[in-house]
């Protein structure tokens, strides 16, 4: 019960929505059904029954608003009192519908806003392929939770209409009807609770699996290569049977409590019957209305069990995805600068200390990167070139020291204004699998195909984008696959420039190339330097060659390098 006040609590304006479209719906029901008994009395002829409290009530009430009640009229207003329920019921099934879709927009769309505002260290530590799951599939089934959960309220106002008109009749048979039907979800409760448990282990496993998946396909060339893939698959293969066997626990327990639902009912509605003649000595357009009614409430709460056991298995998507979430939002990055930033002067590295938990990265980092300069950082693995370049975007923080641009601590300007200055080309390029053009511009609005041209042309990559079928509309394949490596290294550089930044980054550019690549790229980079501050970590003797500063990252420390002893 608890998701089920949960959705209502996040969702209050929708809930509230479909909860009085369902109690106007059911009052239009419980007003129709009350028409039955002195319809049925008329039916069989028995005058005598609407001497009974509701017999007589709704006579007395059909009159009081001038209507006679007669066979015809009371036909009328319980067709009429139907054909207003199920109006009411579109109205609110309609909003159901959009809610479901709303709900599993908004659960995306919050946890993709938090994951993007967390801190970069943290994003590292989640699995790509639990993300994908958590957006795709357990988006989809907490929203079907919500679903569920609204049907579970849908039923049990049908139930509390019934109930009242039933109390009318005879109080004795409802309450003990009611008492029995409560007995009868408690016994069968087990089933619930041991389809949520499978359904949590389903959400568990499916994250398990789709981050596994995830890093076997970004793996599979060498994999293969090695004839080692039917490991990967013997693990795959494990965690399916694994999802499979909670996927039948889940099965297995529904179809229990309908099999065991169905004749449980009709022993009950037999003991009604037999209650309601010989005990209670009812008429008999009452015992028919009776039985119709609590065969109708306790029909109604074996399907409030049914759908709860539905919400129970779905409702673990729907706690992992908030934890995600707030997992995320817990982590998310600072944002105390406010000061617009500038490049005019350059960018320096001022006694920075930095260490991942006991492991010291840098004791005493000094660097100075000067506008429109292009400067190379090498030193072996381990020594904390990528760190550097973390540092430098704001994507992690130093534990002592600062980061300056122009002079001004980068804690103190606006995190977001000076990473629309930077241009950033990763140690992995990695392309969407479309046009070249969507390569470059990557959805961004303000940004047009002049603009792709102008960062292809400044990359070098103009003159093969150009001679292709398609030009800048051709398809570069999975992490574009269907160009050479020297292309797609352009082509990443190509976005870098792009939005036309101040300072940029590249993180090892060359290292896949070949060397005719490698002299494009590096010819690149110096005319770029003319315009741009470009800093790259490499340990490519061109890079190094062809930059006018270069840095040794030994010890915790850099140490300048002179042209002459450069590689």
């Amino acid at each position: 019960m608890r998701t089920l006040f949960t959705y209502i609590m996040v969702f209050p304006q929708r809930s509230a929505f479909v909860l009085v479209a369902l109690l106007i719906a059911g009052i239009a029901e419980g007003l129709s059904l009350t028409a039955l008994l002195p319809l049925i009395s008329i039916a069989v002829g028995d005058s005598g029954s609407n001497d009974s409290g509701i017999g007589k009530f709704m006579e007395k009430a059909l009159q009081d608003i001038g209507i006679n009640p007669t066979l015809d009229t009371i036909l009328i207003i319980i067709v009429g009192g139907m054909f207003f329920k199920g109006f009411v019921l579109l109205l609110a099934n309609r909003q159901v519908g959009y809610t479901v879709a709303h709900v599993a927009t908004a659960l995306r769309l919050d946890l993709i806003e938090a994951l993007l505002a967390s801190r970069w260290q943290y994003y590292l530590r989640q699995p790509v392929g639990s993300l994908a799951n958590s957006i795709a599939s357990e988006a989809y089934r907490a929203a079907n939770g919500f679903e569920h959960s609204v049907n579970v309220l849908s039923l049990m106002v049908q139930v509390l209409v019934y109930a009242v008109v039933a109390l009318f009749i005879s109080w004795e048979a409802t309450l003990a009807s009611l008492i029995i039907g409560s007995f009868l979800l408690f016994v069968l409760n087990s089933l619930v609770s041991a389809t949520r448990r499978a359904g949590t282990k389903q959400t568990h496993l499916l994250r398990d699996l789709l981050a596994y998946l995830s890093d076997v396909l970004s793996s599979v060339k060498s994999l293969k290569a090695m004839a080692r893939d039917n490991v990967a698959d013997a693990i795959l293969r494990e965690q399916t049977q694994q999802l499979e066997k909670a996927t039948r626990r889940e099965v297995m327990n529904r179809e229990a409590l309908n099999a065991l639902q169905e004749p449980i009912l009709a022993a009950l509605t037999a003991s009604g019957l037999y209650l309601a003649l010989v005990v209670w000595e009812l008429s008999l357009p009452e015992v028919m209305l009776m039985v119709f009614l609590l065969t109708r409430i306790l029909g109604l709460l074996n399907k409030t069990q049914r759908r709860h056991q539905q919400l129970a298995a779905q409702e673990s998507a729907y706690w992992a995805l908030r934890k995600a979430a707030e997992g995320a939002r817990a982590a998310a990055e600072r944002a105390t600068g406010t000061l617009q930033p500038t490049l005019q002067q350059g960018v320096t590295l001022h006694h920075v200390r930095f260490n991942y938990d006991r492991k010291v990265i840098f004791r005493d980092l000094n660097i100075e990167i000067p506008v429109n300069t292009f400067t190379a950082v090498m030193g072996p693995s381990g020594t904390g070139k990528s760190t550097l370049l973390d540092l430098l975007c704001g994507l992690t923080e130093p534990q002592s020291g600062e980061v300056r641009i122009d002079g001004v601590p980068l804690h103190d300007i606006n995190l977001r204004q000076w990473r629309h200055m930077i241009g950033y080309v990763s140690q992995d390029t990695i392309l969407l699998h479309d046009t070249i053009l969507n390569n470059i511009l990557v959805g961004e609005p303000t940004l047009t195909a002049d603009d792709a041209e102008r960062a292809l042309r400044q990359a070098g990559a103009w003159d093969f984008v150009s001679v292709l079928p398609d030009g800048m509309l051709t398809i570069v394949g999975e992490r574009g696959g269907l160009l050479s490596g020297g292309q797609r290294q352009r082509i990443a550089i190509a976005r870098a420039l792009a939005h036309s930044p101040s300072f940029l980054i590249l993180d090892e550019p060359t290292s896949a190339l070949d060397p005719e690549s490698e002299r494009t790229i590096c010819e690149t980079l110096q005319n770029l330097a003319k315009d741009l501050t470009i800093i790259a970590v490499s340990h490519q003797p061109a890079v190094i060659n062809a930059a006018d500063r270069v840095f040794m990252l030994s010890n915790g420390e850099a140490e300048a390098l002179s042209q002459e002893v450069q590689v």
